[in-house]
């Protein structure tokens, strides 16, 4: 659990109602990281960061904002962002922040406003998502986060249209807390689900191949003579052959008509 929700579970525990205005110690940047003052536009140019870099970033209302960073197993990752938002607004602004694993799958957010609305007033609106842990292996249909690569996408998803292009100002961070011991039902995959089998046996010696059959085929080649054998398919397909001809010409002999003289 990270510092700002284990926070809020103390206040809740303590009998503290939270009201959206209420103040979470939210995570800071890591000592002596460097800001990243630039953000992607899509995923192939997503800007990268390590967790606690500090991000800040000069944009415009509208635009698609991607960074990424990497996760290890059995962390959990908050991502927390403010935008500043430009002066002499025309209606209120739905605000989203979206993670996505490196087969582009969407990561649901466990905790945090992922998608709040600032009035025309406003001129800030906080933005947060707390991930799941990230687990050592999962099932392929599960959609469970895996280690590897995630990706940040920070844009507006509601606006009057005469507010974009506004210019705005992004402060973005990545935190990461280790909670791998905080589950014992996930381990490491040793072996293949499904074993291999043996297909066989290793054949030092060449097999040998059985002889064929001298009547197979019906006929007798051995020195009594080049007759076929009595009862096989030459005999009977001969003698079908000539009784088909001798009936050709019986039939035609029995209907053709006489010749007139």
């Amino acid at each position: 659990m990270s510092i700002r929700w284990a926070t809020a579970a103390a206040l809740i525990a303590a009998g503290v109602a939270l009201t959206p205005g209420t103040a979470l110690a939210a995570p800071t940047p890591s000592p002596g990281a460097v800001t990243v003052t630039r953000a992607g536009t899509s995923y192939l140019t997503a800007t990268p960061v390590a967790a606690g870099q500090p991000v800040r970033v000069a944009a415009s209302t509208g635009e698609y904002l991607y960074w990424s960073f990497p996760a290890a197993a059995g962390e959990i990752h908050e991502i927390t962002a403010t935008v500043t938002l430009a002066q002499n607004r025309n209606g209120r602004s739905t605000w989203s922040v979206e993670v996505f694993d490196g087969l582009r799958r969407r990561q649901a957010c466990t905790a945090g406003a992922q998608t709040p609305t600032a009035d025309a007033s406003a001129r800030t609106v906080g933005i947060g998502c707390t991930m799941r842990r990230v687990r050592p292996w999962a099932e392929p249909w599960s959609g469970d986060p895996l280690p590897g690569t995630y990706y940040v996408r920070l844009a507006v998803v509601d606006v009057p249209e005469p507010d974009l292009g506004l210019p705005i100002d992004v402060d973005l961070l990545v935190s990461t807390t280790d909670d791998a011991g905080s589950s014992a039902d996930d381990g490491r995959l040793e072996a293949a689900l499904v074993p291999p089998t043996n297909a066989g046996t290793v054949v030092d010696a060449e097999p040998t191949v059985a002889p064929e059959s001298d009547g197979d085929d019906g006929w007798n080649l051995s020195l009594t003579g080049w007759l076929p054998e009595a009862g096989s398919r030459w005999i009977w397909t001969t003698a079908g052959g000539m009784l088909a001809a001798v009936a050709g010409v019986v039939g035609f002999a029995l209907t053709r008509r006489p010749a007139i003289r």
